[in-house]
C-alpha cells in the first residue's frame, strides 16, 4: 500500500470504528456496537487505510485482527479523542456553564442508591440544566459513552468494566459498595449476627445475569468462598429479587445501595462473615472533557452524594478512595 503526503486528511469518526474494533475484538461485534452493518464497518476500516497508506487490518481465520501500524495509531488515536474532548470543554467554559443537557449512564442500584440525591442537588445548583438518566452497564456503556450518547457514565468495578488505568477516561471512585446476604424468614442463619457464604453452598441462590456487574460479582464472591451456587431464579430486578428471598425461593446478595428497597419486607439482610463482598462504584468521563464545567459539577455532586451515604450509617462502606475533583487523565508511565 502507497504512503500518501503530509496533506493527507482522517475522518475522525473512522478512528472510533477502529479503536471500537480493538475493544471488541471482531467485525460483528463491532458492527452490533455501532450499530451499523459488517460491511460498513470494513469499508470504514479500508478508507481510513487509504488515508494513512498502511495496512490496519489482517485476515484471521475467518476474522480479522489488528496490525502493528493500527496499534500504533490507536495510542493516537487516544490523544486526539482527548484532546478534542479538551477542545469541547473549552468552548462550553467559554459560554455560560449549566444550560443545555447531560446524559448519565448508570447501572440499575446506582440509580436507586446514589442518583437521587445527586440530581436534587443539580436541579438547586443548575436549574437550567436538563439531566437525562440512562440504564446501562459496561460495556454497552462505555460505547455509548465513546460514542457521545452518554456524557457521565457512573459504574462498578468487573471484569466488563474497563480498568483503571485506559487512558481514553478520566475517572474518580465514589464509593465501596457492601454486598449483604439476604435469607428467607425461617432459615437457620437468620438469626446470625454475620453468614459465613460457605456454610449457603447447599442452598439455592436467586442471582442476575453474569453479564451484569451485580451477577458477575455473585458469582465471583461464591468462587473465591470455594463454591459454584445452585441458581435457581435469574433476576436483575432488585424489588423482584426480595419478593423472592421473603418468598422462600433461594438466597441472594444484595447490594446496600439498595437495602431500602426491602426495609418493608419478611426477611434477614446479614453481613457477610470476614471481609464483607463488596463492589468499588465509580464515575467517569472522555478523557479532555474533564474540564467541561457542567460535567465537573455533575461530577462533584455524585461524589457529594456518595460522601453523603458513606457517613450516614450502614448503607456502605467507607468510600474506596477520596472523592476530591479529578485531575487530568494521564497516561499511565
Amino acid at each position: 500500500m502507497e504512503s500518501l503526503s503530509s496533506s493527507f486528511t482522517i475522518d475522525l469518526r473512522r478512528l472510533t470504528v477502529l479503536r471500537e474494533l480493538q475493544r471488541r475484538g471482531s467485525l460483528a461485534r463491532t458492527a452490533e456496537a455501532l450499530c451499523l452493518t459488517p460491511s460498513a464497518v470494513s469499508q470504514q476500516l479500508a478508507a481510513l487505510a487509504r488515508e494513512l497508506g498502511v495496512p490496519l487490518t489482517e485476515r484471521e481465520g475467518r476474522g480479522v485482527r489488528l496490525t502493528g501500524q493500527a496499534k500504533v495509531l490507536l495510542a493516537h488515536a487516544d490523544v486526539i479523542a482527548a484532546q478534542w474532548e479538551r477542545a469541547r470543554a473549552d468552548l462550553a467554559a467559554y459560554a455560560e456553564g449549566g444550560r443545555g443537557t447531560v446524559t448519565v449512564g448508570c447501572f440499575s442500584s446506582g440509580i436507586l442508591g446514589l442518583l437521587p440525591a445527586a440530581l436534587r442537588a443539580l436541579r438547586a445548583r443548575l436549574p437550567q440544566l436538563r439531566v437525562d438518566v440512562v440504564e446501562s452497564e459496561p460495556p454497552d456503556l462505555f460505547t455509548a459513552l465513546d460514542g457521545g450518547q452518554v456524557d457521565v457514565a457512573v459504574a462498578v468495578d468487573f471484569a466488563a468494566a474497563p480498568p483503571s488505568t485506559d487512558r481514553r477516561y478520566t475517572r474518580q471512585d465514589l464509593l465501596t459498595d457492601v454486598l449483604d446476604v439476604a435469607l428467607p424468614p425461617g432459615h437457620p442463619l437468620a438469626g446470625s449476627t454475620e453468614v459465613p457464604l460457605r456454610e449457603l453452598a447447599r442452598d439455592p441462590w436467586i442471582v442476575g445475569d453474569a453479564r451484569g456487574c451485580c451477577g458477575a460479582v455473585t458469582r465471583a464472591v461464591c468462587a473465591a468462598a470455594g463454591f459454584t451456587p445452585e441458581i435457581r431464579h435469574a433476576v436483575d430486578d432488585w424489588a423482584a429479587l426480595g419478593g423472592l428471598v421473603e418468598a422462600g425461593q433461594g438466597v441472594a446478595l444484595v447490594p446496600r445501595l439498595v437495602r431500602s428497597l426491602h426495609a418493608h419486607r419478611d426477611l434477614a439482610l446479614r453481613p457477610a462473615a470476614g471481609e464483607p463482598p463488596s463492589r468499588n462504584v465509580f464515575v467517569a468521563v472522555r478523557a479532555g472533557s474533564e474540564g467541561d464545567p457542567v460535567l465537573a459539577a455533575v461530577r462533584e455532586e455524585l461524589g457529594a452524594a456518595a460522601r453523603s451515604l458513606t457517613s450516614s450509617g450502614p448503607g456502605t462502606a467507607p468510600p474506596a478512595a477520596p472523592a476530591a475533583p479529578a485531575a487530568r487523565a494521564t497516561p499511565p508511565p
